[in-house]
């Protein structure tokens, strides 16, 4: 019973939790839109970009744009993507325009601070925003609705991955935008959309603050002592054929922190010259040998 209680309290935190972080990025996100997209017309994509476009042409209020779009998305997605993939829409699409309406008069107050003589700074302070309120929203799984609905339909329909159409839907929208507001603003927003997907990138999968080594060494037994005694860390050998020569070996797995990288490598060369080797990214290591010294483990 106590167990049962303690993973509902836990379960409860975590859900209040990735609630309070998507509230807090969305209101970034409609800041972000309202403080430097509207004011210096840069259309990134999306919904919201669209809106800029459209209220150009028409005089159609940008809001009045956003929330009718915004509710269309929601009737699209539950007839031709079903029920199951609104759910996940419907908190964003409405919190989304709302925060858009709530941060104006914040927006005009801060703007008054934030006035820059180099548009550049705006454009890389706009896509360092637009990066972490992007990058806090998909970590937790969430999503705005508007234009996320439309990249599922160009997926389900074209057979296109998720990277793939949402390139394909913010390109379209940003040459729309280049024809109506100019080259420059389309040039800022690529600007944007890059420092938008570095940072959406690295709040998602973390950074990545150790490599994972993968050691083919005819010279196992001092390579292994290396790590052990000098490293302090654990290792894992996996058996191998080489697909080539068909002789048997092994391979040696091992968490080493980006600042014994170098070094490492070096040991390893010394022990054998001809060693082979793979090193990746490591953002995240559970369980295995744990050492005070390896905050990353």
């Amino acid at each position: 019973m106590k167990k049962e209680k303690l993973k509902k309290s836990k379960d409860t935190s975590e859900v209040i939790a990735t609630g309070v972080a998507f509230v807090f990025g969305t209101f970034l996100l409609a800041l972000c839109y309202n403080l430097f997209f509207v004011p210096n017309e840069i259309v990134v994509g999306g919904i919201s970009g669209l809106g800029l476009i459209i209220s150009k042409l028409t005089g159609i209020n940008v809001q009045l744009f956003i929330y009718m779009a915004q509710v269309f998305c929601i009737f699209i997605s539950y007839i031709l993507l079903g029920k199951e993939e609104t759910k996940k829409t419907i908190l964003g699409s409405i919190l989304y325009p709302l925060f858009i309406t709530f941060t104006i008069p914040i927006a005009r107050v801060l703007i008054s601070h934030l006035s820059f003589q180099e548009i550049l700074v705006t454009v890389v302070l706009a896509g360092l925003l637009y990066g972490i309120s992007n990058g806090i929203i998909y970590r937790i799984g969430y999503s705005t609705g508007g234009g996320d609905v439309l990249i599922k339909l160009l997926c389900k329909y074209f057979h296109f991955s998720e990277g793939k159409s949402s390139i394909i839907l913010n390109i379209f929208i940003i040459i729309f935008g280049a024809f109506i507001f100019g080259i420059d603003t389309a040039v800022y927003a690529v600007i944007i959309l890059v420092i938008n997907s570095i940072l959406v990138d690295k709040i998602s999968s973390g950074i990545s603050d150790s490599k994972n080594f993968m050691i083919y060494t005819r010279k196992t037994l001092k390579v292994k002592k290396i790590i052990q005694d000098e490293f302090k860390t654990g290792f894992t050998i996996f058996p191998t054929i080489g697909g080539y020569s068909h002789h048997k070996g092994a391979v040696i797995m091992c968490v080493i922190r980006n600042i014994d990288v170098n070094h490492f490598k070096t040991k390893i060369l010394e022990i054998d010259p001809e060693a082979f080797f793979v090193i990746s990214d490591c953002y995240e290591v559970q369980g295995g040998v744990k050492r005070s010294n390896l905050p990353f483990i």
